[in-house]
């Protein structure tokens, strides 16, 4: 990589690290630039014209088949370059990439919870899914839990630099504590609390993907709709069901904005049971009747 290239590279974590972006995106901002810069090593980055991005791109789509969300990260990444390191407009990702229309995830039932969880029997493993549904915690927030994180004397977990930045306290339950004990006599973790293979490491976030999938598997839950972040939802939707308030949910999962936490409301299958058809409660007309007229 040229000379040119590096310093762009350093250029743009300096401007990374001074906006206080999380560092999963500080990382894939730089490496998604690095993929660029290697791709056109005969030009310097000063020098990109929008053509040279858009043949990028459309090598990333088309020649390497690249999913639409590595894609529309790639142009996240030169955007930012473009707009803050070289002060230069940059609207490729808005025009190519709009915002993909909202979808409501999916969700597992508390029997299914309950039946993934009973399937596991690595208490390693065990842990980490407990420890997911129970504190509704993100893939990357548990991958990078450390030992003093969990305050047993308070019950709360400590999330610290989660998503945005920042730190909260989620719930920790009794019974994922008395897990975490027996955890902790057999593993004996140092600092985080799910060691990768590299002494001093966390466990990787694809490590956990794939144990996540593979007990999904196991347990007869294999479909494809269901992932780590759907223990998330899960979590969520459940705390809605029992009658925890929004505002509630919302510090729970460390949401910026109520408006993100609300789709639960359309999740919880408890709550829309809970809910009077207007039409069966009209004046004069009683409910389940099916009155015709002749």
């Amino acid at each position: 990589m040229s000379p040119q290239a590096l310093a762009a590279l350093e250029k743009t974590s300096e401007y990374l690290s001074i906006g206080q972006y999380s560092p999963l995106t500080i990382r894939n901002y730089l490496s998604e630039l690095r993929y660029l810069f290697v791709y056109h090593g005969n030009v310097s980055p000063g020098d990109f014209t929008e053509d040279m991005l858009l043949q990028y791109l459309l090598y990333l789509a088309k020649t390497l088949g690249c999913s639409r969300a590595k894609c529309r990260m790639a142009a996240q990444s030169i955007s930012f370059y473009f707009r803050h390191v070289l002060r230069r407009p940059y609207v490729i990702p808005s025009l190519i990439y709009p915002r993909p229309s909202s979808k409501l995830p999916a969700v597992m039932s508390a029997q299914q919870i309950k039946t993934l969880i009973d399937s596991i029997k690595n208490i390693k493993h065990r842990t980490i899914v407990m420890l997911l549904y129970s504190t509704g915690m993100r893939l990357s927030e548990i991958a990078h839990l450390k030992i003093t994180d969990i305050d047993s004397h308070n019950m709360r977990i400590k999330v610290v630099q989660g998503k945005g930045s920042k730190d909260r306290f989620t719930i920790l339950s009794q019974a994922v504590l008395l897990e975490l004990r027996a955890y902790y006599i057999i593993y004996k973790p140092k600092e985080y609390l799910f060691n990768g293979t590299r002494k001093g490491c966390p466990m990787s976030m694809r490590n956990i993907q794939h144990l996540v999938q593979i007990s999904l598997a196991k347990a007869g839950l294999g479909s494809k709709q269901f992932t780590v972040h759907t223990i998330r939802h899960s979590f969520a939707t459940h705390l809605v069901d029992n009658g925890t308030d929004l505002h509630t949910v919302k510090e729970l999962l460390g949401h910026s904005a109520l408006q993100t936490t609300m789709r639960y409301l359309h999740l919880s299958p408890q709550r829309r049971q809970q809910i009077t058809n207007p039409y069966d409660v009209l004046p004069g007309r009683e409910a389940g009747s099916n009155k015709r007229g002749k």
